[in-house]
């Protein structure tokens, strides 16, 4: 049988392949295990394996026998290495209980520290360490900790008692309480349990431990590490590992510390040593915002003219150790790190490293220098990027030439710039923000419960807290802009109103975040476009050395056309013409088409939109000229554009010199149950030839037209939309044909073209291979196929894909990641008879899922041509098939 328990630290085996495998041990318990075995100063301690966790969690939340023998061998490890055993009343070993997932999850599980304290080992610490008033400081953490975590304690109660604690008297720090005021305190903290929990303190220190374990176990099951999870698509079946270790103590003194420290600076990626450590403190007071902690290095204290000297300052032998230890740890995971550390008078301990979250921006610029520097390849970089981490970069960030009024200036503690309304909680941001409000979540400090709300909002801005503290690390990696620790900013949750420097605001009020700078403003900030040269252009030209895929994109605006170029699209996947006809001066004239009583008047309304029809076409090819750009003829049901109000019918009325009852009648007759499957598509086409008429004259009179004034011609594709067989293609296509003929003759000029389809049914799929006989190309429609072939309508699936997604009835939103399972069975299937009869035909993708990593790595799987994607997606998903070739 596998091993369930892993020690490090002090005389431990060598780590083997699973120890350091972190689907086994968590990234936490294997790094641990190498900084051990690469000699670095490591508390001793051991892992309790994932596989150990799903177990638990699958078989009804009970230990094991076995289990329990390994825990207790172990902790005899812990307790022989550091000369201490746990729950001596004369000098206990204490012990921390830390989660550990496969990936980083900062702040989604659960953590305690300085186990093993009760009512006896407390006076053994005080005398063992002849620091009466941090052994009392240590065992009140350990009670709140512990029933936040074990006991599901609400950890406002010890909070208050805290507060009330401190103004009786009359302190404003926790570090100005000695050791009777702790012990006071301590008394207090057990009579809340006593009142809360029913029960006395445990004060068994092998229960303390257990239920510890279970807590982290269950915690990986908690509402927050769901929804983190979901948002970024982590199984729930990879469980999280335990991490039991003995505690060393930065709150010890004025020579004992505690910090956060990265390699390189997370959110512009510069090279320099980036962190923030705090004397005489525990680890939870730098990231949870209780204190503001200080500068790591001289010229960062120096950059912000602070006062409190930086680590370097303070503590120099400590730092030069720590700064070796970042070089060490860098070259060795060949990453930037991100890193936990404790120095106990005088002697520094690592606690923890793993790979850090960081800025896309940031991560560009690493990816590129670390080539630049030979730590890693070109290979490396394209893989290390998270393609949909370079939306951050893809959107506009503040004008630096427009007025701010700047209310108050913060930490920057996550890049970007946001302007939204101001709530102030969770919940309230996520129902706002599903409402089509944009949103800035302004909280005194985030806690792991807020993680929903942090996901719905723009921004994120806090009254406490560093650049390390739980808002900002989790905003960086939902590349949200942050800005943490706003001097002057208080909240008043009862009245739902804040004050920001000497402004009073109320909830849904407008403000801004610049992220860069920490500062906050009122009202709304232009913007202006962003950049896309410099790392994200070099990281571009690589990928684009490695992929085989096309990219292209879905646009049918000059403006959109113009974007996608920018950012390196290779033709039009999609264009959709009927977003062209809802224009104010267009739609009457559809609407006289509509409602036309036969073909003649059709004509004559459709004269009226050709010049406007050819004049669209004209200006995409002329952006897009020399690429392919695929056309999509009129797709959607007619009722979309007929008049829906009394107002709207008279009008027309008047402009065809009829009665609006007469319309009214012939919009009745159009009425259809179901349009989504009805008189759409392609039998618009059929039905009413002269719509795809007029719109092949426009494309055609429009490329000829181009084609004489570049030596780039047009390459038009023309899509006939929800074919089903291929006898509709094939009378579609004779229509295309004979209009280009008869347009190449009266230009005296031909130009190049296509005809296909758009693979959009399941019964298309199937007949793919006689509809290849007519098509020359084939677009699966990935929207449309999903909805057809789940029976999902999209724009109704909103009230219930979310319960399916968190039951496991789908992995993801199939309409955000392709359902590869179903839908791309019948793609896959599609592709294959379709090159049966037409070796060379084309084949792409145009749904959303064009834009999505997991869908573009199956089409590069399946073979596909290209793909295609709205503008701003474009480099994401050059980046995703670089990477699918990659993998």
């Amino acid at each position: 049988m596998n091993k369930t328990v892993y020690t490090f630290g002090g005389n431990a085996p060598e780590p083997d392949a699973r120890q350091k495998d972190k689907t086994i041990t968590g990234g936490k318990g294997a790094n641990l295990a190498v900084m051990s075995s690469i000699g670095l100063p490591v508390p001793p301690g051991f892992t309790i394996t994932t596989e150990e966790s799903v177990r638990y969690l699958r078989e009804g939340a009970d230990f094991s026998d076995a289990l329990r023998a390994n825990v207790a061998e172990a902790l005899t490890h812990i307790e022989r290495t550091v000369g201490k055993k746990l729950g001596d009343a004369s000098d206990p070993l204490l012990v921390s209980v830390r989660s550990g997932a496969r990936v980083s999850m900062p702040g989604m599980m659960d953590t305690v520290l300085n186990l093993g304290l009760n009512d006896e080992t407390v006076e053994g610490l005080a005398a063992a360490s002849g620091d009466e008033r941090f052994a009392w400081d240590s065992y009140r953490r350990f009670i709140q900790m512990y029933c936040d975590v074990v006991l599901g304690l609400d950890h406002g109660l010890f909070e208050e008692a805290l507060e009330i604690a401190k103004e009786d008297k009359g302190f404003y720090a926790d570090t100005e309480m000695e050791a009777d005021d702790w012990k006071a305190l301590v008394s207090e903290y057990k009579a809340i349990v006593k009142r809360e929990y029913d029960r006395p303190f445990p004060q068994d220190v092998s229960d303390q431990l257990w239920g510890a374990i279970a807590a982290v176990f269950e915690s990986w099951d908690s509402e927050r590490a769901k929804i983190y999870r979901r948002l970024n698509d982590i199984p729930a079946d990879w469980g999280t590992a335990v991490n039991v270790q003995a505690m060393v103590f930065g709150n010890m003194g004025e020579t004992s510390a505690t910090g956060v420290a990265f390699t390189r600076n997370p959110s512009t990626g510069e090279k320099s040593y980036y962190g923030e450590y705090l004397i005489n403190a525990q680890g939870e007071d730098v990231v949870a915002g209780i204190r503001t902690p200080q500068y790591l290095t001289r010229a960062a204290r120096e950059e912000a003219n602070a006062k409190p000297l930086s680590m370097e300052e303070a503590m120099p032998d400590a730092f030069a150790e720590l700064a070796q230890t970042f070089e060490l740890l860098e070259r060795h995971y060949r990453d930037m790190q991100d890193i936990e550390f404790t120095v106990q008078q005088g002697k520094l301990w690592m606690l923890q490293t793993r790979t850090g979250k960081r800025t896309a921006r940031a991560a560009l610029r690493m990816a590129v220098e670390m080539v630049e520097e030979g730590l890693i390849d070109e290979k490396d970089a394209i893989r290390r990027i998270d393609p949909m981490a370079l939306d951050q970069l893809l959107h506009p960030t503040l004008d630096p030439k427009a007025h701010r009024d700047i209310m108050t200036t913060g930490l920057p503690a996550s890049p970007g710039a946001a302007s939204g309304k101001i709530v102030l909680d969770a919940d309230t941001a996520e129902k706002w923000a599903n409402s089509g409000e944009d949103v800035i979540l302004v909280r005194v400090e985030t806690s792991p419960e807020d993680i929903h709300g942090m996901h719905a909002a723009k921004g994120i801005l806090t009254a406490r807290g560093g650049m390390t503290s739980h808002a900002a690390v989790v905003a960086r990696g939902m590349g949200r802009c942050c800005v943490s620790g706003a001097s002057g900013l208080s909240i008043d949750m009862k009245e739902r109103k804040l004050r920001i420097g000497s402004r009073n605001l109320d909830e849904g009020d407008t403000i801004t975040l610049d992220g860069s700078n920490g500062q906050v403003m009122a009202g709304r900030v232009a913007t202006i476009e962003p950049e896309v040269e410099g790392d994200f252009g070099t990281l571009m030209e690589w990928a684009d050395r490695h992929r085989r895929m096309k990219v292209r994109t879905n646009a049918e605006t000059p403006e959109d056309c113009r974007t996608a170029r920018q950012f390196g699209a290779e033709g039009i996947g999609l264009c959709r013409t009927e977003h062209m006809f809802f224009d104010a001066e267009r739609i009457s004239a559809v609407r006289q088409m509509i409602l036309a009583e036969d073909g003649e008047g059709r004509e004559r309304a459709l004269a009226k939109l050709l010049p406007e029809q050819r004049q669209d076409f004209q200006e995409i090819f002329e952006v897009m000229a020399g690429l392919p750009c695929t056309i999509r003829l009129l797709d959607p049901p007619l009722h979309e554009f007929l008049p829906t109000s009394d107002r709207e019918f008279d009008e027309l009325a008047g402009s065809l010199d009829t009665s609006a009852d007469a319309l009214k009648r012939r919009a009745a007759e159009l009425h259809e149950f179901n349009p989504m499957l009805g008189h759409r598509g392609c039998r618009l086409g059929i039905t009413f030839p002269e719509i795809y008429t007029m719109q092949v004259r426009a494309i055609f009179e429009a490329a000829c037209s181009v084609a004489k004034d570049t030596s780039e011609a047009p390459l038009p594709e023309i899509m006939i939309p929800l074919v089903a067989s291929a006898r509709e293609l094939k009378i579609l296509r004779k229509l295309v044909d004979d209009v280009a003929s008869e347009v190449f003759d009266e230009k005296g000029h031909k130009v190049d073209y296509l005809v296909g389809t758009m693979i959009e049914l399941p019964r298309a799929a199937l007949m793919a291979d006689k509809i290849a006989e007519e098509g020359e190309f084939f677009s699966f429609g990935t929207n449309d196929l999903t909805q057809t072939t789940l029976g999902v309508s999209r724009d109704d699936a909103a009230r219930f894909l979310g319960t399916y997604v968190e039951k496991g009835i789908f992995e993801r939103d199939p309409f955000v990641s392709l359902d590869v399972d179903g839908v791309g069975q019948l793609v896959t299937l599609a592709a294959e008879r379709g090159r049966e009869t037409r070796e060379d035909i084309k084949l792409g993708i145009c749904g959303e899922h064009g834009g999505d990593p997991a869908s573009i790595a199956f089409c590069e799987e399946t073979g596909l041509d290209y793909v295609s994607a709205s503008p701003y997606r474009v480099p994401i998903a050059r980046l995703a098939a670089a990477q699918a070739v990659l993998a």
